[in-house]
């Protein structure tokens, strides 16, 4: 599922900001020319509902690089407005309304957290019975 949810914000994001902006899902950004989003799982929580179900909670850190050194702050909350308009929903499957946004500035880069809570449905694959057997059985005549 986390997988999923970071497929969504970044889709998200590339909906939002388009071609100008890279995307990078692992820890080293290493080759990617700013302007650029960072996109990680910060911690995940599984808890039983009831039966099969399961709420499980994420939050997420997607942090931006800005393109300029002078006007950073400027632009790195003019791209925190954007990104509270384009994760607040994103489609992992289903419909996920992100909550508890929180923005700030860290060592010039804008850190950007999200929670993305739903419920799963752990279903247990079925083991592959005997099946179909058909047999033709008679009677010897014998001397």
């Amino acid at each position: 599922m986390i997988n999923t949810i970071m497929e969504a914000v970044g889709e998200a994001l590339d909906a939002e900001f388009g071609e100008g902006y890279g995307i990078c899902t692992e820890e080293t950004g290493q080759g990617i020319k700013a302007p650029y989003f960072s996109i990680r799982c910060l911690e995940s929580a599984s808890e039983l509902f009831r039966g099969k179900r399961y709420y499980r909670s994420s939050r997420f850190c997607i942090q931006y690089f800005p393109l300029s050194q002078d006007g950073r702050n400027r632009e790195c909350y003019s791209v925190l407005d954007r990104l509270c308009t384009c994760l607040e929903h994103i489609p992992a499957g289903s419909l996920i309304r992100g909550t508890g946004m929180k923005g700030k500035m860290a060592g010039g880069i804008l850190e950007f957290s999200v929670n993305y809570d739903c419920f799963v449905s752990r279903t247990e694959e079925e083991e592959p019975g005997i099946g179909e057997m058909m047999s033709h059985t008679g009677v010897k005549k014998g001397d």
